[in-house]
């Protein structure tokens, strides 16, 4: 791969889903879009690739590649610092501040294979306080193929054993075959769209609260103050984000500000919230 057909991609990726492929990662787009050209049936490899899509743009084959180069890697439960912070200290304080409603929305932004939203539909259902609340989580990512593995709820007896309770499977998941599905009452908790952190996101309406983790990484300082942005914007004022164990709002977003003591929890700049407690 010469220069050139790098930085085709290069600014392909950047500009479709803010990815950033610097040139020391060259050989991730050979490793992954090699077997897209062959599956496409395009000779030359990436060079054949570069001049297909130059000759005659291709929305479908755009999206493919840009699937491709995606990174899916999730579990159920993952990173487990983020949901015992939701359980000890946003849930306790949705409970009281919401009573009246009793309603609670919440948004996986980039949720993959589904098991981080599934995740957080097991963790309300387990919480007393929240017994006959309305329940929204809207689960949201770019690729249209992942995002058809998540809505089905079927996961192998690999995927099961990362990070999921066997007290949950039990529960929540019924055997099929050699997998494991989940069953209706998760399932229809879940709101499953294709959305693109790089545009308007008012559309997907307002949130409790939002899971937006692992994802900022892959972006340079720009995009990542971009999307900031535009997710400060569907967040409610006394609502909270969660990013990932590497991320953080200093020095990059004003809209946000770190909820004192509990790290990796991020609140509005002119936030309302008022239920940390700080973590032992």
């Amino acid at each position: 791969m010469n220069d050139q057909e790098y930085k085709f991609f290069e600014d392909l990726l950047r500009k479709e889903s803010g990815l950033i492929i610097t040139p020391e990662k060259k050989y991730l787009l050979e490793s992954r879009l090699l077997p897209l050209a062959q599956k496409q049936g395009i000779q030359g490899g990436l060079s054949g690739l570069v001049q297909k899509m130059r000759q005659a743009p291709n929305a479908e084959l755009q999206r493919a590649v840009v699937e491709a180069m995606t990174t899916n890697e999730t579990s159920f439960f993952r990173d487990s610092t983020p949901f015992d912070r939701l359980k000890e200290t946003l849930l306790p304080y949705f409970a009281k501040s919401r009573t009246t409603q009793k309603t609670l929305r919440i948004w996986s932004a980039a949720c993959s294979s589904g098991q981080e939203p599934y995740s957080i539909a097991m963790l309300l259902k387990e919480y007393p306080s929240l017994a006959g609340w309305k329940f929204e989580i809207v689960a949201t990512d770019l690729s249209l193929d992942i995002l058809a593995q998540a809505k089905t709820g079927v996961y192998s007896q690999f995927e099961v054993q990362r990070g999921l309770p066997i007290q949950m499977l039990i529960k929540y998941f019924a055997k099929q075959g050699d997998n494991w599905a989940v069953k209706p009452e998760l399932k229809e908790m879940i709101n499953f769209k294709t959305a693109n952190l790089l545009t308007d996101l008012n559309h997907l309406g307002q949130f409790d609260i939002v899971f937006c983790r692992n994802v900022l990484i892959y972006f340079d300082v720009t995009t990542k103050t971009k999307v900031l942005g535009s997710i400060k914007g569907v967040v409610k004022q006394d609502g909270a984000l969660f990013l990932g164990g590497a991320e953080t709002v200093l020095g990059i977003s004003e809209e946000f500000k770190p909820l004192p003591d509990i790290r990796g929890v991020y609140v509005r700049v002119d936030s309302t919230f008022s239920g940390a407690q700080k973590q032992k």
